[in-house]
């Protein structure tokens, strides 16, 4: 008995210093997804249904952790410092691993001191108002922007986030002012809009469909090119009258850079399958959710996404000298 003991510490003792006895057991134990935003946000939302998925594609439980603040720049240093071994992973955004980057002085690196997994799904936004805003239609809210500069309030994720960038651009083109409300999400601005505390919202259709379902809000437009198959309703910024409007957020896994190759290949297949799964599918189809293609789903398709994107967007969050004082 003693020496089948003896045996067993052993073996295991060498599973936790031997990378490659490490690479052939993972996953042995649970995997961490952190949520770099507050709990009841769309990309904790995003996040859920994904961790259900790959709990059963790895077998292991993959627990939540949402570490807000910042942009989600506190949750995404927190994975970057991370041991590189595939128990640590972030669900991340256009904004923590590209407008991070440029409006943020970091202790990391976006794209160097971390491994791609795979893209997730592409999230376009809403641009939503108080159920009793004095404008129902994205002209009559540019009109009354219009006749009443610095009165309106517009909630953000903070300085950099989608929801700013894409109010800051707005601003921009139709040439109204409006006064910003940060929050540490989109799940708490979401819920001042909802009572009337704030007026306006670029907000993630993952966030904004089921409350433009419950009518808890107005929908003015989608920035994306065609309508959202759950709420076909809501009509494009093209056919609300602002052409060429578009806008679409991302979600995707990374590892910390240094993760065994052979964990990435386990876990890009254990999205992969979840990205299949029909009950997944249905799941982020019902908060708008797009899903990439195959072929898009790869690691090095997530690095050529990644450096395309910081190369159209860090001139243009410059350039508007949007950055965290």
């Amino acid at each position: 008995m003693l020496l089948r003991l003896s045996l067993a510490a052993t073996i295991a003792a060498s599973a936790l210093t031997d990378p490659a006895a490490a690479t052939q057991s993972y996953p042995s134990r649970p995997i961490t997804l952190v949520v770099p935003f507050p709990a009841g946000g769309p990309t904790d939302t995003i996040g859920r249904v994904l961790a259900d998925g790959l709990q059963a594609s790895l077998g292991q439980p993959v627990i939540i952790e949402n570490v807000a603040g910042a942009t989600g720049s506190i949750g995404t240093a927190k994975v970057a410092r991370s041991s590189a071994d595939g128990y640590a992973l972030i669900l991340g955004t256009v904004a923590t691993h590209v407008f991070n980057g440029a409006a943020y002085t970091l202790t990391y690196d976006v794209a160097k001191d971390f491994d791609p997994i795979s893209l997730i799904a592409f999230d376009p936004q809403v641009i939503a108002v108080r159920k009793d805003f004095p404008a129902t239609d994205l002209k009559q809210l540019i009109a009354w922007l219009s006749a009443n500069p610095d009165k309106a309030t517009a909630g953000t994720a903070g300085v950099g986030s989608t929801s700013h960038v894409s109010a800051v651009n707005f601003q921009k083109l139709t040439d109204t002012r409006f006064r910003f409300v940060p929050y540490r999400g989109l799940g708490p601005a979401m819920r001042d809009l909802m009572s009337g505390h704030i007026d306006i919202l670029f907000d993630l259709a993952a966030n904004s469909i089921p409350q433009v379902k419950a009518g808890s809000i107005s929908a003015l437009a989608v920035t994306a090119t065609s309508r959202l198959p759950s709420a076909p309703e809501v009509p494009t910024v093209d056919e609300a009258g602002l052409t060429g409007f578009h806008f679409v957020n991302w979600h995707a896994v990374w590892t910390p850079r240094g993760t065994p190759p052979d964990v990435s290949a386990k876990l890009n297949a254990a999205i992969r399958k979840t990205l299949t799964d029909r009950i997944t599918t249905k799941r982020l189809a019902d908060i708008g959710q797009q899903l990439p293609p195959p072929d898009r789903q790869s690691a090095e398709a997530l690095a050529s996404y990644q450096k395309d994107e910081i190369a159209r967007w860090w001139p243009i969050i410059k350039g508007a000298n949007i950055k965290a004082e």
